[in-house]
């Protein structure tokens, strides 16, 4: 009953409940969905984290191929504003592969489900266990494991590490996140080095690369990419660069430089041939339908009302009826 102009309903009776700051117990609800969400999906394209996994000086989670597809030239066509809602998430933290490290997660498949676990503890890794990664080798343990454990070496690997390279992953308390924020300009200003602990562009003089040479990975062990794969996927970057209106990088001696020299791991320069083969197959699709769209408006043959009688809305016209 009411709202038929007869009754005017004053605030009081509309605001049943006064405004309130949330209790304790709301904010540590909240805190623990975002959480959870941040453990599940990507920030930047917002799919499930699956691996391979990457993660910058703050502590955050995203998927490898996301923060590729990010560093690629973006199409003329991509909004403004998504490019800027992704600048805002990244927050300049990442502008090159360098400035982030690849997590390296133990699973565990007891059900249907995969869980990330610590290879110490067995503790699940997630929202409700404080979880840290090494740098530069990026496995991940508890932060429980790695305090009691001592030795300054990765139980995984035995790579060397430092207690200022110990990252909590996506950290919540303000000593943790100032840490992190210190030790990244620290790196940067006095060191010359990323998050990765790599050489910080423009530090160093870099060094044309003529060829690459075959490397191997420490989880298996697969060889660089061939010269047809580098062939492929410097066309592809240079094609993309051309179409953005980007000019090509130079060498020193002026001449066109190789455009993927700089990767050398081959699963990275794999994963990001499959993002570039993405968005052409994306961008294709997107003109087709387009394509398909304009022509389903329009008929290709003359109009007619008697034989076209079932067209469609914009070729269906009227035809006044015969008189006996």
């Amino acid at each position: 009953m009411g709202n038929d102009g007869g009754s005017i309903p004053t605030r009081r009776e509309l605001v049943k409940n006064a405004a309130r700051n949330p209790n304790t117990s709301e904010l540590k609800a909240t805190q623990q969905e975002a959480q959870t969400h941040a453990w599940t999906y990507c920030p930047l394209s917002n799919r499930p984290l699956t691996t391979p996994i990457v993660s910058d000086c703050a502590g955050t989670l995203y998927n490898k191929d996301a923060i590729l597809e990010q560093l690629l030239p973006k199409d003329d066509d991509v909004p403004a504003s998504i490019i800027k809602e992704k600048e805002d998430i990244l927050q300049g933290r990442v502008k090159g592969l360098r400035d982030v490290v690849e997590v390296k997660f133990t699973f565990s498949k007891e059900t249907k489900e995969e869980k990330r676990i610590c290879p110490i503890t067995s503790k699940e890794l997630g929202p409700n266990t404080k979880s840290v990664y090494l740098v530069p080798c990026g496995h991940a343990f508890s932060e429980v494991a790695i305090r009691e454990v001592a030795g300054d070496t990765c139980v995984e690997c035995n790579e060397i590490y430092t207690s200022e390279n110990i990252i909590p992953i996506l950290p919540t308390s303000k000593d943790d996140i100032s840490r992190l924020a210190g030790r990244i300009i620290k790196l940067k200003a006095e060191k010359g080095l990323t998050h990765s602990l790599k050489k910080a562009p423009g530090s160093k003089k870099r060094k044309k690369i003529a060829e690459f040479e075959p490397t191997t990975t420490s989880d298996n062990k697969v060889p660089t990419n061939s010269t047809d794969t580098k062939d492929s996927l410097s066309q592809k970057i240079k094609a993309r660069l051309t179409e953005s209106g980007n000019p090509l990088p130079k060498s020193g001696s002026g001449s066109s430089a190789l455009i993927p020299s700089g990767i050398k791991n081959a699963a990275t320069a794999s994963l990001t041939a499959k993002v570039l083969d993405e968005q052409e197959e994306r961008n294709k699709r997107r003109k087709l339908g387009l394509n398909d769209n304009l022509k389903s408006l329009f008929s290709s043959g003359g109009y007619s009302a008697q034989t076209h009688k079932s067209g469609d809305f914009m070729t269906r016209g009227y035809s006044l009826p015969k008189r006996g």
